[in-house]
C-alpha cells in the first residue's frame, strides 16, 4: 500500500459531522474539559521530557522541575474537577476503592490481568457527578 491509498482509507473513518461537533464545542463545560485535557497531556508531556533527559542523556534529575509540572498537571485536574463538580476526596477514595477490587491488598500481576471491570464500574458509579 502506497501513502496515497493509506491516506484515501484512513480518512474515511474520521468523523466529519462537523455541525455536532461544533454544537458540542459551543458548551461552556466541554472547552473547560478541552482545555484541561490538552493542558494534562502538555504537562505530563514535560514530566516524561525531564526524565527523558536524565535516563537517556545523562543529565541530574530535576526533581524540581518535576514537582513543578506536577503542580501543573494538578492545576488541570482543578479545573476537570470543577466542571465534574467533585472534590479530590470523592475522586481519592473511589480511585482507593476501585484499586482494592482490582488488585486486594497489594499489587498482583494475575488480577492486573483479569479484571474485573463491572465490578469497577459499579464502584466508579457511586461517585456523584454533575
Amino acid at each position: 500500500m502506497n501513502s496515497s491509498d493509506y491516506i484515501k482509507n484512513a480518512i474515511k473513518t474520521e468523523s466529519v459531522d462537523f455541525n455536532a461537533i461544533e454544537n458540542r464545542l459551543s458548551q461552556k463545560g466541554m472547552i473547560r474539559l478541552l482545555h484541561a485535557g490538552m493542558g494534562l497531556s502538555t504537562e505530563a508531556g514535560e514530566f516524561l521530557d525531564s526524565l527523558k533527559k536524565h535516563i537517556f542523556y545523562g543529565k541530574p534529575l530535576d526533581k524540581i522541575n518535576l514537582a513543578e509540572e506536577l503542580g501543573d498537571l494538578f492545576w488541570y485536574c482543578a479545573i476537570v474537577a470543577d466542571e465534574l463538580g467533585v472534590e479530590f476526596e470523592q475522586i481519592m477514595e473511589r480511585n482507593i476503592e476501585k484499586l482494592k477490587a482490582r488488585y486486594g491488598d497489594r499489587f498482583n500481576e494475575e488480577r492486573a490481568e483479569k479484571r474485573d471491570l463491572k465490578l469497577e464500574r459499579d464502584i466508579l458509579e457511586k461517585q456523584k457527578i454533575q
